[in-house]
């Protein structure tokens, strides 16, 4: 066998290098065991290098005419390079380079090259192109016979057009708190049982605004009864002579929160970035927070490490609005279910804990639960804290350049081609270098 493939070897002239008289003047696809002289002398080549290699497949390639210096010899592989799924080149005089395929993992290395300058075969970086994911915070849920809170506003470019950015400029980076939950008191119908709104979230001026707070308990005199509006808005509380109105949502971020109903008392459901906040219904029926948006910038598995977002199946779902509130004296029944998307779920029953609203998963923008009336203080639940996660090809990194120390809390993981970093707490600058 030893001797049948060596007198194969000879006569394919795989056991050196087959060069090819002619320099290739244009694009071209190289084969195995081959060299090229490549003359750029007119224009930039870009050279692909065999589909389908086995480990040992050779290629060599030379720049011909002493040009590659001013236009670039590119190589380009459905496989990695060096390890890297990037492009490189020959950017110098008489560059010369044989490269040989070794795995799957490592793809094409370059193990001998001439008249390199300090970086053989460097990188051809990607543009910078940048998705986004920018969520706010979530609103608060109020206190007693309450509406959910409405959930963060949403924007996001991801699976459509990238944003262009620029390396070593400085960006906002903003991740929104979400809303306090309304507190409780001898006396309903206060400003403090209202819930209180999200805040705001930002990226390189994007801003999607804070969920709207949860209504109260009312009545005919005064709209605390109302929900707030925000990115989406909060539901309605109760109201002791007519249905109370849901908060409205910001047009493009979110969705209306829904209304609430008089005696038997329900809080309406707080709107989330899909869909408006359930109404409550008579019966004692508490409206649901509406649903969040699936939005798959960060792949499930990562999202879960880092606790961002609501995963469902094989998508993450981000700002889901909290559910409304339902009185029910014999402790029986159940609040308005969270919006999938982090909402929390609203309080039910005349007793502690079951009439305490749910709090909203933190990093998801959901909106906070509605608390129901008991005869010991009841609190609405917390807005969830926002997200922003960019997503960016994998040659660039991010740093921090804020002024006066490290305040952003994040991390970057790699999917593919790509680099996806998450931002879960801070107000700074970074910069893509």
């Amino acid at each position: 066998m030893a001797l049948t493939k060596l007198i194969t070897d000879l006569i394919d002239g795989s056991l050196g290098t087959d060069w090819q008289a002619t320099p290739k003047a244009a694009n071209f696809t190289s084969v195995a065991g081959k060299g090229y002289f490549v003359n750029t002398t007119s224009a930039a080549i870009t050279v692909t290098l065999p589909s389908s290699p086995s480990a040992g497949d050779e290629v060599t390639i030379v720049d011909y005419a002493g040009t590659a210096d001013t236009n670039n010899i590119t190589i380009t592989s459905s496989d990695n390079i060096n390890g890297s799924s990037d492009d490189v080149k020959i950017n110098y005089e008489r560059g010369g380079v044989s490269m040989v395929y070794v795995d799957a993992t490592q793809g094409w290395i370059a193990y001998n090259a001439t008249n390199e300058t300090a970086t053989a075969l460097p990188i051809v970086r990607q543009p910078l192109t940048v998705d986004y994911l920018v969520v706010a915070g979530g609103g608060g849920g109020g206190a007693d016979l309450s509406g959910g809170g409405g959930a963060g506003g949403l924007l996001t470019n991801y699976g459509s057009t990238a944003l262009s950015l620029s390396t070593n400029v400085n960006y906002v980076v903003t991740v929104g708190a979400g809303g306090g939950g309304g507190v409780a008191g001898s006396t309903r119908n206060t400003e403090a049982t209202r819930g209180s709104d999200g805040f705001d979230s930002t990226f390189n001026g994007i801003t999607t605004t804070g969920g709207g707070g949860g209504g109260v308990y009312g009545d005919t005199s005064t709209s605390l009864d109302d929900g707030r509006p925000g990115g989406s808005g909060g539901g309605a509380g109760s109201k002791s002579s007519s249905e109370a109105s849901g908060g409205s949502g910001t047009s493009g971020q979110g969705n209306d929160g829904g209304t609430g109903f008089d005696n038997p008392y329900a809080g309406g459901g707080g709107g989330g970035a899909g869909a408006a906040g359930g109404n409550a219904a008579s019966g004692t029926s508490p409206g649901v927070g509406g649903v969040g948006l699936p939005v798959n910038i960060l792949n499930t598995t990562n999202a879960t490490s880092e606790s961002v977002g609501e995963v469902s199946g094989s998508d993450v779902y981000y700002a889901g609005g909290g559910g409304g509130s339902d009185y029910e004296p014999d402790n029986t029944g159940a609040g308005g279910s969270g919006g999938l998307g982090g909402g929390g779920t609203g309080g039910f029953g005349d007793l502690n804990p079951n009439g305490i609203g749910g709090n909203a998963d933190t990093n998801t923008g959901g909106g906070g639960g509605g608390a129901s009336w008991n005869s010991v203080p009841t609190t609405g639940g917390s807005g969830g804290s926002g997200v922003v996660i960019l997503r960016y090809p994998s040659g660039y990194t991010v740093t921090e350049t804020t002024s006066g120390g490290n305040v952003l809390t994040f991390n970057t993981y790699q999917e593919g081609s790509d680099n996806v970093t998450v931002f879960k707490v801070g107000d700074g600058t970074i910069e893509f270098s």
